[in-house]
C-alpha cells in the first residue's frame, strides 16, 4: 500500500465518522498535515498514524493491511527507515519513543532500540550525579534485554552494557563508602 492508499482511507474513516478535518486533528497535528496525509502527499509517523487510528477508531492493523491482509510493508520500510536515521542523528529518546510498525520488523526494532539505550546509557554515566548514574543503569539494563531479543541478538551490546554498569556499580560503592565514612 502507498501513501495514497493510506490517505484515502483515513479520509474515508473521517467522512463515515462525519467529521471535519479541524475535528480529527485536535490539538495534535494541523488540518493542513491531515491535508496532505489524505491526498497522499506527506507520509504520517507512526505517532501520528497511532493517533488518527484512535480518533477515527480504527485498527491499527486493518488501517496498515492491504486488501489482501498483508501488512503495509511500504509504510512499515518507511518507519524503519526513519528510525535508522534517528539513531545515526543521535536522537536516541525519539528513536525509543517509536514503535514497530509491523510484526515482520520486531527484530530490527529490539537491535535499534538495544543500540539507543546503550548510548542513553553511555552518555549519563559520564555524570557523576547519582540519579543520573541510576537512569544510566536502568538503561544498560534495558539495553541488554533489547539486544538479547530476535535474530539480531548481539553480545557486544549486552557485554558494554554490563561492562558500563559494573564500572557505575563500583563508583557509586566507593562514593556512598565515601559517604558512610565520611571521608
Amino acid at each position: 500500500m502507498n501513501n495514497a492508499e493510506l490517505g484515502r482511507r483515513l479520509k474515508t474513516a473521517r467522512l463515515a465518522k462525519k467529521m471535519t478535518q479541524s475535528e480529527v486533528t485536535g490539538n495534535f497535528i494541523t488540518r493542513n498535515m491531515l491535508s496532505q496525509i489524505e491526498s497522499g502527499t506527506a507520509t504520517p509517523s507512526m505517532k501520528t498514524l497511532e493517533y488518527l487510528a484512535g480518533v477515527l477508531e480504527i485498527p491499527m492493523d486493518k488501517l496498515l493491511s492491504d486488501s489482501d491482509g498483508t501488512e503495509m510493508t511500504d509504510f512499515a520500510l518507511s518507519v524503519l527507515n526513519q528510525a535508522k536515521q534517528l539513531l545515526h542523528q543521535g536522537k536516541f529518546q525519539e528513536l525509543l519513543e517509536m514503535q514497530c510498525p509491523d510484526e515482520i520488523l520486531q527484530d530490527e526494532f529490539h537491535a535499534l532500540h538495544g543500540l539507543a539505550h546503550l548510548a542513553i546509557a553511555k552518555n549519563l554515566s559520564d555524570s557523576k550525579e547519582v540519579d543520573k548514574l541510576q537512569k544510566a543503569v536502568f538503561h544498560a539494563n534495558t539495553a541488554i534485554e533489547e539486544a538479547q531479543q530476535g535474530i539480531y541478538a548481539n553480545d557486544t551490546i549486552v557485554n558494554q552494557a554490563r561492562v558500563l554498569i559494573s564500572t557505575i556499580a563500583k563508583y557509586l560503592s566507593e562514593y556512598y563508602s565515601t559517604l558512610a565514612t565520611g571521608v
